[in-house]
């Protein structure tokens, strides 16, 4: 099987890049999606793309502390964390108050806890 191409390689890590820049756009907006994960996933697609799309987020005055952060130790500011545990509340009593069946609410409940629960054991800055 022959391998795909640099230039090949490059495109797509430069499209998976953008991919992950909008999902990080429409999760600022929306409780549902989360902006930093995608940020960083932006940042590591960059890498291999366009070195210099990763300087401009590394750069960036609020994109690249949490990125460097994240890169250098795993860390999340105690910030961030607290605004990730209050959109997963947000969202768990949003699914409450429109009736979301209770086998959906049990599944999402346990998504919820298991990634409150990595967020909160993560170092803080």
């Amino acid at each position: 099987m022959q391998r795909p191409s640099k230039a090949v390689t490059r495109v797509l890590h430069l499209v998976l890049g953008w991919a992950c820049i909008a999902l990080a756009v429409i999760g600022a907006v929306l409780p549902l999606l989360p902006t930093t994960v995608f940020l960083i996933l932006a940042a590591y697609f960059f890498t291999k793309g366009s070195p210099h799309l990763r300087a401009w987020l590394i750069q960036h005055s609020t994109f690249g502390p949490p990125i460097l952060d994240w890169e250098r130790t795993g860390a999340i500011a105690p910030k961030i964390k607290k605004l990730a545990i209050g959109m997963m509340g947000l969202t768990l009593c949003v699914s409450f108050i429109l009736g979301v069946p209770l086998g959906v609410m049990i599944v999402q409940l346990l998504c919820i806890t298991a990634a409150a629960i990595y967020i909160v054991t993560r170092p803080s800055r």
